[in-house]
């Protein structure tokens, strides 16, 4: 059946002055406009189109691109207000619908706003909720430590950033783990450090710790291959101040990487800091 509020991938029926009628698995027909149709169709072709409802409440579809679809959250501006709600600039020719119900401030235009995008069960139409938290952390997270998730820095607080986790879960980045701000309305890359019992989500910006302790023992070799007689004046024993500043880590990564590269006679730690092992 069509999936209203999400891109399908559909076959053409036939062609109409106005259009094309496209058709899913089950038969059910939905109209793409003629101003969507850069090249000539022909019945029998398949084409992605995302579907939603138009002001009548009747299935169309178009080849333009939503700035979020049904199950998504995104940062959208407000285009106008109504007695009915406000509309939101959604990428494609029709505004997205935030009702007052769903908003947790007055909104106006100009302002942009976080929504998540759902299918309302009465109209069956697709609407905007800024009232993020009755659609997180629903499930369980199952994920192992280091996984990657994709991420929306949405807060920042006093212990760091809270994120939107996979458009399902809370997520946490930590302040002191990071090593330049981020910024609200960032969609990032992360990985899963730990699921905590309350299910929501600590996360950092590095594949794990032996994703990062590598990346930094490459970037202390290349630091040491530079220097005169690749000799640099920091060691273990350094401020952890010293310590982000020089390679932008915590103290900890940068005792592990160092720990790593001597075992692996890679460096020596002389008197007052490390020096580069010549091959």
């Amino acid at each position: 059946m069509l999936k209203i509020g999400k891109y399908n991938t559909l076959r053409v029926a036939r062609n109409v002055d106005f259009g094309a009628y496209l058709q899913d698995a089950d038969g059910n027909e939905v109209l793409l406009p003629s101003r969507y149709i850069v090249h000539p169709l022909q019945p029998g072709d398949d084409i992605e189109v995302f579907v939603y409802k138009d002001s009548e409440g009747r299935p169309i579809c178009t080849t333009e691109h939503p700035f979020a679809q049904v199950g998504e959250f995104a940062y959208l501006q407000v285009n106008d207000v109504n007695q009915t709600g406000a509309f939101l600039d959604w990428g494609i020719m029709k505004d997205l619908l935030v009702p007052f119900r769903e908003q947790t401030i007055k909104l106006s235009r100009g302002m942009v706003v976080l929504v998540y995008v759902y299918l309302d069960d009465a109209t069956k139409r697709v609407v905007a909720s800024a009232k993020i938290d009755k659609f997180l952390g629903n499930t369980y997270p199952r994920y192992r430590l280091g996984s990657q998730v994709k991420a929306l820095v949405y807060k920042r607080t006093d212990l760091g950033y809270k994120a939107i986790v996979d458009d399902l879960f809370h997520g946490m980045i930590y302040e002191n783990e990071l090593f330049a701000p981020l910024e609200i309305g960032e969609a990032i890359t992360a990985y899963v450090k730990q699921v905590r019992d309350d299910g929501k989500i600590d996360l950092v910006l590095s594949g794990g710790n032996d994703g990062r302790v590598d990346a930094l023992k490459e970037r202390i070799l290349e630091r040491l291959a530079n220097e005169p007689e690749g000799f640099l004046p920091i060691s273990d024993s350094a401020a952890p101040e010293t310590v982000r500043a020089t390679f932008q880590c915590s103290k900890k990564d940068f005792k592990k990487a160092i720990g790593h590269l001597y075992r692996e006679r890679r460096i020596v730690i002389a008197d007052g800091g490390i020096r580069l092992v010549k091959e």
